[in-house]
């Protein structure tokens, strides 16, 4: 049996001992199913239930890979709901705690833009925004 231990993983040490303090031991199915394609560069498509483990996925794959030294945005999320945005931004930063000076920035419409654009005009390492689809005919 293949083990499900996040320490298998070549993953930074400060993103390893983060996991350790947040207590994720072992990999959820779909994190043991993705995180190691993803730690390779290679394109993953996955679907799970909520509370399935995605967002680590793919957030750890991401921040394993962000140059910190490189101000500038390197990451873009993309989510259907604000408060799937909020949630995912939240994540992201949980996550990367253990990395000194990383900036999540959340963009969403619905709320005022001065501070939204101020903060970019700051500069981010990942961006959690918004996708906005118009409504449909029938809405």
């Amino acid at each position: 049996m293949q083990s499900t231990s996040f320490s298998q993983l070549p993953l930074n040490a400060s993103l390893l001992e983060n996991l350790k303090t947040l207590s994720y031991n072992e990999m959820t199915p779909i994190q043991a199913q993705s995180l190691p394609p993803i730690l390779e560069g290679k394109d993953v498509i996955a679907q799970g239930k909520t509370g399935s483990g995605k967002t680590a996925a793919f957030g750890l794959g991401l921040l394993h890979n962000l140059d910190v030294k490189k101000f500038r945005v390197q990451s873009l999320i993309l989510c259907p709901t604000r408060e799937l945005a909020d949630q995912v931004a939240k994540e992201i930063r949980k996550l990367a705690r253990a990395i000194h000076n990383i900036k999540v920035l959340t963009l969403c419409g619905g709320t005022p833009m001065g501070p939204q654009i101020g903060s970019l005009e700051h500069g981010a390492h990942i961006i959690v925004c918004l996708l906005y689809t118009s409504p449909s005919p029938r809405d």
